[in-house]
Formats: C-alpha cells, structure tokens, sequence
C-alpha cells in the first residue's frame, strides 16, 4: 500500500535545466550591483532615506548574513554623496563664563579658515603690540604718565618732609614705613636723651608727632590716589593704543564674517577681551611662538576647536557607529592633570557620532546600542529635543565630584538607522514606548526569495561579481546549478533561494580553494560538492559520535520488521553551527482505563507547552473517531524512549497517534519507516519543519544498521516541496533503496504502515475498545 503516496526521485529537489542559462562560465555574465531578492525591503528603505521628518527614523531587520548591513550601508552613502555639504561646528571661549563655552556654525570648509585667521589674527597681534610697545613714542607717551606721576608724588612728600622738619621732627624711609625722629639743635634725640626731657617738652613732641602722622597720612592718601589715577591713565593708554592696533584687523575680520552672526558676536567679544587684557600679550610676546605652530599652545582663549570638520566630506556626513558607548556617541570633556589634580577647557571638548553625523545619517548597531543603556536613552533625548548636549556620563548619573563645562547644545538634524535582527526590534516595540514613535520605518529583509529564473539568474550575477570582489575563479555552469541546490537546501524549499549570501560566499571561497588544488581554471560542481561536503564534515562530529552509538546498540532502535505500539519518530538536533536529524523511538502501552493518553514526558517535567499540546489533540481524534456513543475507556502511556534533554514541539504528533493507534488495535506496525509531521484532532496531516534534515537522519541510521531495500520515510503531503535531499538519498530512491510518502491524512499514513486498508484498522481498534470499555463498566459495577 501507498504506492500513489510514494515519491519519484525528481521530486526530491529542484532540478535546474541548462537551457535556462545561457551562460558557460560565469565570466561572461554581468556583475550585479544591488541586492537580489529584497525588493520589500528596497522600497522601505529608500522611502524612509526620503521622509524629511525627525520621527522618521529606520529600523533595518533581518538575520545574519542577508547583506542588509553592507546593501544598507552603500545605499546611505550613494544617497549622502547627492545631498548638499553640510556643516562645521565649533566650540569657541565664553570670557564671561568660561564654563559655558559657545557653539560656532559656519558652512562645510569655513571652521578650519576661521580657526586659521584666528590664529593668524593673534599672532599678527602679537607682533604688533610688541612692536607698539617697545617703541620710542609708545614708551615716551608712558614715561610722560609716569613722570607726571612721580613729580606730583615727589612734591607731596617734599611738603611732608619740609613740615615735619618745622615741626622738629626729621623722616626716615624703611621698608616697614615712614619712621618719625625728633631733632633738637639739628640733631636727632637719642631715646635716653628724649627719656631725660622734662614732662612739657615731651608732650611737645608727641603732640606735634601725633599732627606729623595725620599730615602724613592726608599727604600717603594722595598718593595713593595719585597713583591709582596713574594706573587708571596707563591703562587707559593702554587700551586706546590697543584699540588703534586692533581696529583694522577686527573690521577686516568683521567684515569677512559679516554673513555669520555667531562669528561677528565672537569676533566683538575677543575684541573686548584683548583691549582688556592687552598686557597679557607682553607676556605671551617674550614667549617663543615661532616654534608653536597651535594657536592652542601660546594663546588657548583664542583657540578655535573644530569639533566637526565636513571639508573633507563628500555631501551629506555618514557615520558607521559598531561601538556606540555614551562617549562615543554623544561626546566627550577631556581632562588634563595639573599639580594633582584635574582641569579641563573648551579646548578639551571633543565630537560624538550624533554631532558627526548631524546633518546627514547615523548607522548604528541595534544590539551594541542597546548593551549601552545609556547610549540608547541619549540617542532617544537627542532626536526628542533635536539638540545634543555633551556631558559626562558621571553627570549623567548625578554624580558631580569635579568641575566640569556645560557647553551650549549643538541643534541636530539627523537620520538613525539601527540595523539588528527581529527579535530585537520586536523587544524594543513591546516594551519601549518611545522606539516606536522615533523610528517609524521598518526596513524587513528576508531570508529567502522566490526561485524565479531571474533570481537564479541574478545569484549568477552575484557569485560573479563576488568572485571578481575576491579574485576567485569564476563558476561553470554546472557549479552555478550546485550553488542554487545549496541556496535551496539553506531556505529548507525548492521553491525558494536564500538570501543569506555570507552562507553563499563562504562556499565560493572553500570551492576556490578545492579548486586549486586541482589546478582548475574554474570552479566546477565537483568543487563546489567538495566544499559542501568538507565544510559538513568538519562540523558533524556531534552527528558521528550519535551514529556510533546507534551503530554499537547503546541507542536502541529497530530498522526492520514490525512491532505493535513502538514506532521511529524523526527530531533535529542543532548543536550551533551545524543542524541534523536522527530518529527517536517512541512507544506506547494501552490498556483498560479511564485516565485516556498519559503523556510520560509531561509527567516528569521534560515535556514542552507545544508537545503537550499536541498529545492532547490525539485524545480528540481518538474520541470524534471512535468514541462518539461512548466514553473513552482507555489508558495509554507514551514515551520518547532514551531521551533525557526534554521534548517540545508538535512534529512527531502524527507518529504518537500511529503508536497509539497500534497499541490499542494490537496491530503491529513497520519499524523500518520514520515518521514525522504534525496532526489536528480531524486526523489532517499538517507540515513541519526540518524535512530534509530528517530525512536525511534516518537515511543516514538505516545506513549505519544497513539497508534493507524497504525502508523509508512518511511526512507531510505540503512538506514535499521543502526536500532537498543528497544526491546519495535521490539515487537510492531512483533504485528502490530507499521510499519517500507524502500524505495528508493519518488514515493514508497507517494503511503505509501496517499494510492494511484503514476499515480493517479500524474494525480492529472499535473491537479493542469495546472489550476496554466492557472491562471498565464491570469495575465499576463491583465498586
């Protein structure tokens, strides 16, 4: 029976015709400049590069290796090269609050002119307040001021002097200050001689003493004032002398930046500032600025720091973030260390990603960005307010042991991508509410593309543009077919190609190599076989040690002959980098009860949610079926026999009900066919996953145990399209060796397995029932 079920051997995977292609070798096809197989995701994301809105930022989803990054990356960069420059952005001295350092913008080129005339603007000061200062009618001017100063102080003290001396007293200058001596006869009293004066002449002295001080004191407060109004003169001089120097300088300057109103602000602001502190430049003028090519080491409040320089840049800025720490991408303060401790200026503060990249886009991986929670919340606080403020993350946390700058926010315009995977984006929409109100375009690429011809021929293209990327050896045509079944074999359907290219290129490299060792001109399909094959081979080893244990009887299993309630279910094991099938035995034990399908995994913990579901739909099919007028008076326990790591999923359903049906019916079942697919309580057979690998498993045991010439494999009837099985497993079915069923239904399944039309069976487990059902009433009637 099942011979209209049973598969022909080009069903089993796709089979390319060489009159599709007209190509021989793949070195007289185009290159192909794109991405094959992403036509949704294209669209999106031009369309999200063109929304002209803050909100509208992109999502890029889709597994490892389906080129989203490197297709999104050359897209960006390809749309950024026709947008307009964009800006430089600086941070410039605030002499009221040197905390507060002020932002700077000016067109793409301008920040280093700027920084340049800056420079060149202190140093042609420089030389012109040292010239200016050291010369004859500058000193003259200032010697005047001075001189004035001095005869007026000298006549002052003169008078000081003279009324003393009138008043017998003579002054003596010290470093303490003005000592007072009393005279007698021209010469000075002696502290014994003033000691022996009588009462009234001491008086006399120490009251004309006490009018010497006050005088004395009247006369140093003038000169105190004289010489604060001489100060007040020099500088004055000073600064109209520092005026004079500037004045051609600033309104040249001025008028070079007259479109740029920050720029003319600050350029009013240093002219403030020099006249202010034009003595300074004396200072900085006996220092060796000829060999200090930075305005930044002689002159740091005239420094100019281009945090942002766009000269280079061709269009719009691109900045590709694969570490997004707070530093990195919202910016940094530096410190310095001075006599052990920490300072920091404007001149310390240093660009993130989001003031790179403003103006333009900002490409960052989603999951290192979210590693970073800190990132993440900036990056969201950036686009909310449309500014970036560039603090430490020390700040960030409320902790503020060390002075630090608060320079004035840099207003941002700016794309963000953030290419991850799905379930990623699907976290950030669940559970962060704010994801997706700023990032409203989902860019959805696939793992898998229809298996058109113009997508086969457009992997052609692809491989030969890979193997001219790589200086590889181009393919045959043969070897292009080996490389679809591949990319077939990746999607798990003949209807479908991969769009997983690294997976593609990484055989195209291992087949260059086989190549080569056979001194090939081109890559055939044997090197492209031998690549498959050795790369399975260096990751199988999982897979050899399990067919040695099924080989040795340490893993029991039956691949002939029959038995009643024990049937050979099919799994997928993936240990990581590699995903295979082996067969699991199941059995079942049925007799009289009421407690119905006891599963045995679910009882002790190692059954999952989607297993437990499905047992519970075979008591469905086992009740509509055959207990419709009467309860079912059954127990039966299944088992998944020498499995210890825990059981889930619903494919092996199918084969639980065989089992079950099996045990209740008495009817012995073959051992030398696997089963696998999943079933609803109507009895429909229902698609799984993994086909090709299970049946490969169990080709691969049989083998192991060896063949029998009958054995063979049930699964899905939808499944049938997803084989892409070995050539080995296609040829063994061509001979005979080896039998591939589809089916639909579980009717069409058993009548495979036991031989028997599906009345038959039936007949035979509505018997068993009957007696169970029987058994049960008599119990309860001697209770």
């Amino acid at each position: 029976m099942g011979e209209r079920n049973r598969l022909s051997y080009y069903e089993l995977k796709k089979i390319y015709h060489s009159s599709h292609f007209k190509f021989t070798t793949t070195d007289s096809l185009k290159a192909f400049d794109g991405i094959v197989g992403q036509e949704r995701a294209v669209k999106a994301l031009e369309f999200g590069l063109d929304v002209k809105n803050s909100k509208y930022n992109i999502y890029i989803s889709g597994i490892k290796g389906t080129g989203k990054t490197t297709y999104c990356i050359s897209k960006v960069k390809e749309k950024a090269k026709k947008e307009e420059k964009k800006y430089d952005w600086c941070y410039v001295n605030n002499f009221k609050e040197s905390d507060r350092p002020k932002r700077i913008k000016l067109p793409a080129g301008m920040g280093k002119m700027f920084r340049e005339d800056m420079e060149y603007f202190v140093r042609d000061l420089i030389a012109e307040v040292t010239k200016t200062f050291i010369s004859e009618d500058y000193q003259k001017r200032k010697n005047d001021i001075l001189k004035k100063y001095q005869v007026e102080k000298k006549q002052l003290l003169d008078f000081l002097i003279q009324y003393s001396k009138e008043l017998g007293f003579e002054i003596s200058n010290v470093s303490t200050g003005l000592i007072f001596e009393p005279i007698k006869d021209g010469k000075k009293i002696s502290d014994e001689e003033f000691d022996n004066l009588n009462s009234e002449e001491k008086k006399d002295y120490e009251k004309k003493a006490e009018d010497i001080q006050l005088k004395a004191l009247e006369i140093m407060r003038k000169v105190k004032l004289l010489e604060k109004e001489a100060k007040k003169k020099l500088y004055d001089f000073q600064k109209m002398t520092a005026h004079f120097i500037l004045k051609p300088s600033i309104e040249a300057f001025i008028d070079k930046y007259k479109d740029f109103d920050s720029v003319v602000q600050y350029i009013k602001e240093v002219e403030e500032d020099v006249i202010e502190n034009v003595s300074d430049f004396q200072l900085i003028a006996e220092a060796d600025i000829e060999n200090n090519n930075d305005i930044k080491d002689f002159a740091p409040r005239y420094y100019v720091n281009i945090i942002v320089d766009n000269s280079e840049t061709q269009g719009a800025p691109v900045v590709i973030e694969t570490n997004p720490t707070f530093s990195n991408l919202v910016g940094v303060i530096e410190y310095e260390s001075e006599n052990s401790s920490l300072k920091t200026d404007f001149t310390l503060i240093k660009a993130g990603d989001i003031h790179k990249a403003n103006g333009g886009y900002l490409i960052i991986d989603a999951l290192e960005l979210l590693r970073n929670p800190h990132s993440w919340l900036a990056l969201k606080r950036a686009l909310y307010t449309r500014e970036i403020k560039i603090e430490s993350l020390r700040h960030q946390l409320g902790i503020t042991d060390i002075t630090t700058l608060k320079p004035e926010p840099i207003p941002i315009n700016i794309k963000v991508i953030l290419i991850g995977n799905p379930h990623v984006y699907n976290l950030l929409y669940q559970y962060d509410e704010d994801f997706h109100k700023l990032f409203k375009i989902k860019v959805d690429f696939d793992c898998t593309m229809e298996n058109r011809i113009e997508n086969q021929y457009k992997m052609a293209c692809f491989i030969k543009s890979f193997s001219e990327k790589e200086n590889l050896r181009h393919l045959t045509k043969e070897a292009v077919f080996k490389v679809l079944e591949y990319s077939n074999k990746i999607a798990g359907s003949q209807n479908k190609l991969s769009t997983r290219f690294s997976k593609i290129t990484e055989i195209l490299i291992e087949a260059d190599t086989w190549a080569g060792y056979d001194k090939n001109k081109y890559i055939t399909d044997r090197h492209v076989k031998r690549a498959i094959k050795e790369k399975r081979k260096r990751r199988n080893k999982v897979e050899d040690r399990i067919d040695d244990l099924y080989r040795d009887g340490k893993i029991i299993i039956d691949v002939k002959g029959t038995k009643i309630g024990k049937i050979n279910g099919l799994s997928v094991l993936n240990t990581g980098d590699y995903i295979f099938g082996r067969p699991m035995v199941i059995t079942v034990s049925s007799y009289a009860g009421t407690k119905g399908i006891i599963n045995i995994e679910r009882e002790v913990e190692l059954s999952g949610n989607i297993h437990d579901k499905g047992v519970m739909i075979l008591e469905g099919y086992i009740n509509e079926k055959f207990c419709k007028n009467k309860p079912l008076s059954i127990t039966s326990k299944i088992c998944f026999e020498q499995s210890y790591n825990g059981v889930d999923g619903d494919s092996a359903s199918s084969t639980e009900l065989y089992g079950i049906l099996s045990s209740i019916g008495d009817i012995p079942i073959r051992q030398d066919i696997a089963v696998t697919g999943s079933v609803n309580q109507k009895g429909e057979i229902q698609p799984v996953g993994g086909i090709t690998e299970k049946v490969e498993g169990f080709y691969n045991i049989c083998k192991c145990l060896g063949m029998t010439g009958s054995q063979g494999v049930i699964i899905p009837y939808q499944n049938k399209e997803d084989l892409v099985l070995e050539d080995e497993i296609i040829e063994a079915v061509r001979n005979r060796q080896f039998h591939i069923y589809a089916i639909s239904t579980i009717e069409e399944g058993m009548e495979i397995l036991t031989g028997k039309n599906f009345e038959t069976i039936s007949n035979m487990i509505e018997k068993k029932l009957e007696s169970y059902s029987q058994i049960s009433s008599k119990d309860e009637n001697s209770n």
